[in-house]
């Protein structure tokens, strides 16, 4: 699994980030809430671990804020409020379990398994067929097209685009375009990745008045329709 664990207890964390990487999972952690939202925001996550109480920004206010942008990754609120109101609170929040502190570690980690397991079977339905704006991607049969114009890509162009169709709205980093794309794990040190966004930005935007691939400085790039 790879887990984003969002805590500000310093003991706490580096208990769930040393065990969760002893069970050979992939963690990321931080304990500033700005900072874990900026990182649910743009990483990939099979879970995540929130705590409701965070300098920054409270564990509600981020759940309640990916929620809102569509991302639907399992999330494990932690937390040391452990009221009925506290938990119903979370879940009606966006949470999709409540685990009260101080807790078993086994019990984190099997609830943690569940939420992994409950969300791919909930996505075990194959889309076939992706959008953004007036740019429409058809998986089965390869073909794209803006508007009503078909737009022809090369087998790694397709694949880049349908990348970053399925992470829309979502500011993709190089780090995950080398691993996802071109199954690299280490950066090669080339310009591949920038040759080609140039190439695909120049097919699915050249001569449209709407330009829907953007580079973030410093961060990656986003495919959206709010240019």
């Amino acid at each position: 699994m790879r887990v984003l664990v969002i805590e500000d207890d310093k003991d706490v964390a580096a208990y769930l980030v040393n065990g969760l990487k002893e069970n050979d999972n992939v963690v990321d952690h931080s304990g500033d809430g700005k900072q874990g939202l900026l990182l649910a925001a743009s990483e990939n996550y099979d879970v995540m671990i929130i705590d409701r109480m965070l300098p920054g920004m409270d564990g509600l206010s981020i759940i309640k804020t990916i929620r809102a942008t569509g991302n639907q990754t399992p999330v494990l609120i932690l937390s040391a409020l452990g009221d009925v109101d506290d938990r119903v609170e979370g879940l009606r929040g966006g949470g999709d379990d409540y685990l009260t502190k101080p807790f078993s570690y086994t019990e984190l980690l099997a609830r943690l398994e569940v939420l992994v397991r409950r969300g791919s079977n909930s996505g075990s339905e194959k889309v076939t067929h992706l959008s953004v704006s007036d740019l429409e991607m058809d998986l089965l049969a390869r073909t794209v097209k803006r508007g009503a114009e078909k737009i022809d890509l090369q087998p790694r162009e397709f694949r880049l685009l349908e990348y970053l169709m399925k992470h829309a709205g979502q500011v993709v980093t190089r780090t995950m375009l080398l691993e996802q794309v071109w199954d690299y794990h280490f950066d090669p040190q080339t310009n591949v990745i920038d040759v080609h966004i140039s190439r695909l930005r120049s097919k699915i935007d050249k001569d449209f008045p709407k330009q829907l691939l953007q580079t973030v400085r410093g961060a990656g790039y986003i495919l959206s329709e709010d240019s």
